[in-house]
């Protein structure tokens, strides 16, 4: 299979956009560009005692806004090229959602399968000192979060050993989001980008125009929907489809894919996945060895979750579905993408649909940097007021609710919003907004939405850069 450059394919994507931008050239050069790229090999004495060299990377794309923001993931193909391109991606979608970041993405190149608990520990923790020793972290600098193959297990190791090495550790909890919530993390965090990827596919649904130029119905409920990955965000996007009424018929893992026209029960192959070991043999289910060939299969719409380039030239003739929704990093190459723009398939971008984990990443740095937990300072007051409203309302018409009636309604007035209730307010705001803006953009040139969403982007880190006074 012929190599496809991340970096290039994304790069395609913005000259795509940049076009029809009207910035100078040499701004537009530099928005394009790559800041920084920091690659270290390291010794690990692995518990039989051997020692492996692990190598690291960490780049910072864009400098427009700092701190600069982006994942750390851990799989064996991960090299400079990938951590460039997602990157960039990460600072287009900062621009698109308003978080107020440039784009960074770091990675470790190994299979965290092949580690053991301890031998991760000492990765993260080196990894973390090698960043700190060329200044690739801090709250006002770089600030690492979750990504594909790590979790707030790796965050807290992160926190705990920049935490050691800062002269700043007032403030060393911004350092890094992601947490568990006992240490500063955010309630929400875990299923925020899935909830995301929920919040952008039904937007996209709810508009009428598009849905019957698709001969679909709007709304999710009764929509068919295969996921490619089974990981954080594949599941909690399923997860939220699924009780808004959508047909979960696909689920494609790593060591093989289930379909069934009828629809799946998400829990229940959740289940049978932790029960079995293993994804195939599904009661009911047509089993599907090359778990690729999910992406093939009859679905409105279709949700990569998993890793880039999963739709290619070479498969994308070969795509049924009417949506795309790109849960997953760059999952469709740029001929791909295309080849299906020109078929009329609605794509939501990537560069927009998965901002759900940054935008609440956001919201864990500005508790950690203000620190005071999100909801602590109203949640008292928007009760009592809320409880003043009910006694008014029942004066006004003269009229006493039953003991059990206004029991009830006291029940459920008496608490204001908590952290969890405004972080999800915040991110279906950020995400409704984000959506109908980037629509906006595309209907205004008549291009797809992915163009849209460049545009949006490029034209908001040029206003970044033109603050600084670097550009005439």
């Amino acid at each position: 299979m012929q190599h496809i450059s991340f970096f290039d394919e994304v790069n395609k994507m913005f000259d795509r956009a940049a076009v029809h931008t009207g910035h100078a050239p040499g701004l537009l050069a530099q928005i394009r560009s790559c800041n920084s790229v920091y690659h270290v090999s390291f010794p690990l004495v692995r518990d039989n005692g051997e020692i492996d060299v692990i190598h690291a990377y960490r780049a910072e794309h864009s400098h427009h806004m700092q701190p600069t923001k982006g994942g750390i993931r851990y799989a064996p193909t991960v090299n400079a090229d990938e951590v460039m391109a997602l990157a960039s991606l990460m600072s287009y979608k900062c621009a698109i959602v308003d978080v107020p970041y440039g784009g960074a993405k770091g990675g470790i190149c190994i299979d965290r399968r092949q580690y053991s608990q301890p031998e991760l520990e000492r990765i993260t923790r080196r990894y973390t000192f090698e960043l700190a020793k060329k200044n690739f972290i801090g709250p006002g600098v770089d600030v690492p979060a979750p990504d594909y193959g790590t979790s707030a297990t790796e965050m807290s190791w992160i926190f705990d050993t920049y935490q050691t090495l800062t002269d700043n550790p007032l403030d060393a909890l911004a350092a890094v989001t992601g947490k568990p919530v006992g240490m500063g993390g955010v309630r929400g965090r875990v299923e925020a980008t899935g909830r995301g990827v929920f919040f952008g596919i039904r937007e996209a649904c709810s508009i009428e125009e598009d849905m019957r130029a698709l001969g679909l119905d709007p709304g999710v409920e009764g929509k068919s929907v295969i996921v490619q990955g089974l990981g954080n965000v594949g599941y909690h996007a399923a997860h939220f489809l699924e009780k808004a009424g959508a047909k979960i018929v696909g689920i494609g893992e790593y060591d093989g894919a289930l379909y069934n026209p009828d629809g799946l029960c998400l829990e229940d192959v959740v289940s049978h996945r932790k029960e079995t070991g293993a994804t195939l043999n599904f009661p009911g289910a047509q089993n599907i060895e090359n778990s690729k060939l999910i992406l093939e299969m009859d679905c409105d719409i279709l949700i990569p979750a998993a890793l880039e380039s999963q739709v290619r030239r070479d498969n994308a003739d070969r795509i049924k579905s009417k949506i795309i929704a790109e849960a997953a990093n760059g999952p469709l190459t740029f001929d791909a993408d295309q080849m299906l723009a020109e078929r009329g398939v609605v794509i939501i971008p990537d560069v927009y649909l998965n901002a759900g984990g940054v935008t609440v990443s956001y919201f864990e740095w500005l508790r950690n940097l203000s620190h005071v937990r999100h909801g602590r300072m109203s949640r008292r007051r928007e009760a009592h007021n809320a409880l003043k409203i009910l006694e008014t309302v029942q004066d006004l018409v003269d009229k006493r609710l039953s003991t059990a009636t206004a029991k009830g309604l006291e029940t459920t007035l008496a608490f204001g919003a908590s952290e969890a209730d405004l972080v999800d307010s915040g991110l279906e705001d950020t995400m409704v907004t984000a959506y109908h803006e980037i629509h906006a953009k595309a209907r205004s040139h008549n291009l797809d939405l992915r163009t849209g969403a460049f545009i949006s982007a490029i034209d908001k880190i040029a206003q970044g850069y033109l603050r600084m006074g670097i550009f005439p």
